[in-house]
């Protein structure tokens, strides 16, 4: 789908109209069109953070898991730390290590406390892919730079709640580091 489509009209705000006329005014239609639009924007990040990871030769899901190996204490996680961090299901940690060490970014080494399993240990080569990916969303506010800083941090603040609800994590004192 194209990034810039120029339509003259919000379709998202036409479906919650839409949704009323169907539905009536008690039907949910702000939470609908509240996450249809949290839905395409993820669309728009992840299309532009791919194409940037991409001239590094990542995606921003490869990227992502490099930039956690980076932020562990000795550039090593186990696969099972990496699926639990990252937030994806242990197959995916999986395929996306597996791809980052056919491109010499990262290398699997035997796990010393399980012998079934593997850590990942990332590469000069990969830190450095990272490192060149970073500068370059960073360049690019992440996508988000028509958000003032405090536009971003309420925004943030929003959306944690949904994660909250949803158990992402425990809330706590130091459950906010930004």
């Amino acid at each position: 789908m194209p990034k810039d489509l120029r339509l003259p009209f919000d379709p998202i705000a036409r479906a919650g109209s839409l949704w009323r006329a169907r539905w009536g005014e008690g039907s949910r239609s702000r939470p609908m069109v509240t996450a249809t639009s949290i839905m395409r924007v993820q669309q728009l990040l992840i299309t532009e953070f791919d194409a940037i990871a991409g001239r590094h030769g990542l995606t921003f899901a490869r990227y992502e898991a490099l930039v956690l190996l980076a932020f562990s204490r000795e550039g090593r996680l186990s696969m099972g730390r990496i699926g639990e961090r990252l937030m994806v299901h242990p197959t995916s940690a999986t395929n996306t290590i597996q791809r980052l060490v056919a491109q010499g970014f990262v290398e699997r080494v035997p796990n010393p406390q399980d012998r079934r399993g593997a850590i990942a240990v990332i590469t000069d080569t990969g830190r450095a892919a990272m490192e060149a990916t970073t500068a370059d969303l960073e360049s690019v506010n992440f996508g988000l730079g028509m958000l003032s800083p405090d536009e971003q941090d309420a925004l943030f603040s929003l959306l944690r709640g949904v994660r909250v609800a949803a158990g992402d994590f425990v809330e706590g004192p130091d459950a906010r580091s930004s």
